[in-house]
């Protein structure tokens, strides 16, 4: 008997953290597909294609949502030999909720001329029958998104090994070590382009940041052995069981030449086929990045 397809739908109130769920699943592995339209789900699912798990975003911003359309799928699938369905929802505190649009300032697509109170009222309530389906539910009220990344992959992410999930991540000695890494490399010996005017506003996500570290002579003999020790290292992690890998790279203000290490590695490790994902936590800090947060408003 061939395995069931997995597709898991996504759905909660605005706000409460979907997208930042939705771009964890794409991570790791997922086929991702926010926002579609209700009816379409059937047709999508019957034309087949990639045996990929499958990951559907559903809210209230759908073009022809409604709890009755949205249960119809939920039981159809759940009736069919063919998919293995799960149901994540994502919920938060009222508080919390309101608290994130007022941060955002953006209106609620439940109330576009009242206040964002009544909008999230309104959905919650809208979305009770949907939220007692649910197979796993996430309160993301006093979560981070880097949290929220964390729980998801605790729940989704694959048991076998060549799904590992590695976490990169740069942050500034100023500030303190990160908690909860595994491996940590100080790059301050390398040539700092803090000191080089033009390049002191900028980061390691510019190309220019990137050539000055990587032009450093000791950069390449230094990269090349931190690849080849991860690369040592990672059969030994999987072999002890260990389904998360967290490497940091620090350096003094946390946003040239950490940068470019944990960018440059992330890449190199995404390449062999490794399932990655990069932070870097000073930037974040200051809302240099966008795609995740250390703190901020959950999509």
């Amino acid at each position: 008997m061939a395995p069931r397809h997995r597709v898991v739908l996504v759905t909660g109130p605005s706000g409460a953290g979907r997208s930042t769920a939705i771009n964890v699943l794409e991570d790791l592995g997922y086929e991702t597909i926010d926002n579609l339209p209700l009816s379409i789900v059937p047709r999508l699912l019957e034309a087949g294609g990639t045996r990929r798990p499958l990951a559907l975003g559903v809210d209230v911003r759908n073009r022809d949502f409604s709890i009755a359309g949205m249960i119809e799928v939920i039981d159809g699938l759940t009736g069919s030999s063919t998919y293995e369905v799960e149901l994540l929802y994502l919920d938060a505190s009222v508080d919390a909720l309101v608290r994130r649009y007022s941060e955002t300032r953006r209106r609620h697509p439940l109330a576009p001329a009242e206040t964002a109170l009544v909008g999230v009222g309104r959905e919650k309530d809208l979305l009770l029958p949907i939220r007692t389906r649910a197979d796993i539910l996430i309160d993301t009220s006093e979560l981070t998104p880097h949290q929220l990344r964390d729980e998801v992959e605790r729940w989704f992410a694959a048991d076998d090994r060549a799904n590992m999930a590695i976490s990169v991540q740069s942050f500034s000695y100023k500030r303190g070590m990160p908690r909860g890494v595994d491996m940590v490399f100080d790059v301050r010996f390398l040539a700092n382009p803090y000191w080089e005017e033009s390049l002191r506003g900028l980061n390691g996500l510019d190309e220019k940041v990137r050539a000055y570290v990587e032009a450093d002579p000791r950069y390449a003999a230094f990269f090349e052995k931190v690849c080849d020790l991860t690369e040592l290292l990672l059969p030994a992690y999987e072999e002890e069981g260990k389904r998360h890998l967290s490497i940091a790279f620090g350096c003094t203000g946390g946003q040239h030449r950490s940068v470019t290490l944990a960018e440059n590695l992330s890449q190199a490790l995404a390449e062999r086929g490794s399932r990655v994902s990069v932070r870097h936590r000073e930037m974040e800090r200051r809302d240099l990045t966008a795609p995740e947060k250390e703190t901020g408003t959950l999509a």
